[in-house]
């Protein structure tokens, strides 16, 4: 058999929800990896049982050992979303493989909620840090959380509350589809619910003060910082030029308190960023200020640029906010993947200088962006001009 993987997702009502092929092929099966929990939905079948391993990437070496027999993978609900379809398509050609998705615990959840699945944001937070749901507050938003275990409910309330989102209402939808459904609701401010491990989370956002938006330019305020950041209005600008997208790799050099990067991440999903800085409180600060925001994911090393360069995966678009060198330029354009974008910040003369010859040999476009702040001047108010910026930008 060509296809000899067989990914095939299961539901709360076990064989009887297969299709009638999906019931074959697991009844025909000689190995079955899969869950202790989708082994007794399955516990009827005679086969070569085996278990998840930890971690997860050692699965695809026994997958791939496997080979040439009649391999069934069972799954819950869809096995190309959010789930281990993805990672094994990575390793393993599409053509050997099968898939046999069932109803997702996404849409069951927006059945029990009565929500319009389209109308939602979706994500997850199993074997992810609770953090990366931070993006998506956002008073008024709908969103369904696939969750690590009973212990997530409470983590989330926790983020919420601290973000102003106390009021929003918490359901935790389990063993949906089953004879055995639960349904736990709450509000943030006061969760306390008692939830089986396996569950789906709905949260219908509220706050209760203006919350951060998720676009570019947060205010200055939002980030911990010694006085040395991208200000709001530069860094609007400069992630317009990087143009974040999904799954795209940011260098971020001189990352100094993680501004520039932490945005980066926030914008779009499944974004990757490295920052990259000599000074470590800076980098400390930096982790402090990725956690608070929503970007654990941010890579944070301490390093001299362009060494600290030369191990890192290939960016997509690459930020110099600090330490900037005609040899660092040069490792950065060398490395960014095509149509890879640059962007380089210069506030001092000297600076100045290298990204007008920079400009002069790689070509681009160079632009001076200069703010100023209403403050107060004794009893009224005047201008206050920020440090100019001269900003460099190309595209690959």
């Amino acid at each position: 058999m060509k296809q000899w993987l067989q990914i095939i997702g299961i539901g709360e009502d076990g064989m009887a929800g297969l299709s009638p092929d999906a019931q074959t092929l697991v009844r025909e099966a000689e190995v079955i990896v899969g869950g202790q929990r989708h082994h007794d939905l399955t516990d009827g079948v005679t086969a070569e049982r085996l278990a998840w391993p930890s971690p997860f990437d050692a699965m695809i070496d026994t997958l791939k050992a496997l080979k040439g027999r009649h391999v069934v993978v069972l799954v819950t609900g869809d096995p190309l979303w959010y789930s281990v379809g993805a990672r094994i398509l990575k390793a393993i050609p599409a053509d050997e493989i099968s898939f046999h998705p069932q109803i997702s615990a996404f849409q069951w959840a927006a059945v029990r909620m009565g929500w319009s699945l389209a109308d939602v944001e979706t994500l997850t937070v199993h074997g992810r840090r609770v953090e990366q749901a931070i993006p998506f507050f956002a008073h008024g938003a709908r969103l369904l959380v696939l969750t690590q275990d009973r212990t997530t409910p409470a983590k989330i309330a926790d983020l919420l509350r601290e973000r102003g989102f106390g009021r929003s209402r918490m359901t935790a939808l389990g063993a949906l589809g089953g004879a055995n459904e639960t349904r736990v609701e709450g509000i943030a401010d006061d969760w306390d619910g008692d939830v089986p491990d396996f569950h789906t989370l709905a949260i219908e956002c509220a706050a209760s003060r203006a919350p951060l938006p998720r676009g570019p330019g947060l205010p200055d305020s939002a980030f911990e910082h010694d006085g040395k950041m991208t200000k709001s209005e530069v860094r609007a600008v400069t992630l317009s030029r990087l143009a974040p997208q999904r799954g795209a790799v940011l260098w971020d050099i001189g990352c100094g308190c993680g501004s520039v990067g932490i945005e980066w991440l926030r914008a779009v999903r499944d974004a990757e960023a490295v920052g990259i800085d000599t000074n470590q409180d800076r980098l400390d600060i930096a982790r402090r200020n990725a956690d608070i925001l929503g970007a654990p994911r941010l890579e944070l090393i301490r390093g001299k640029v362009p060494d600290a360069l030369s191990d890192l995966v290939a960016p997509d678009a690459v930020f110099i906010g600090g330490g900037l060198s005609e040899a660092v330029v040069a490792t950065a354009l060398s490395s960014l993947q095509p149509f890879g974008r640059l962007v380089a910040n210069a506030v001092t003369l000297e600076s100045e200088a290298l990204l007008i010859a920079m400009q002069a040999k790689h070509g681009g476009e160079l632009s001076r962006i200069a703010v100023s702040r209403a403050e107060a001047v004794g009893p009224f108010r005047g201008w206050k001009p920020l440090m100019t910026v001269t900003q460099w930008s190309l595209v690959t």
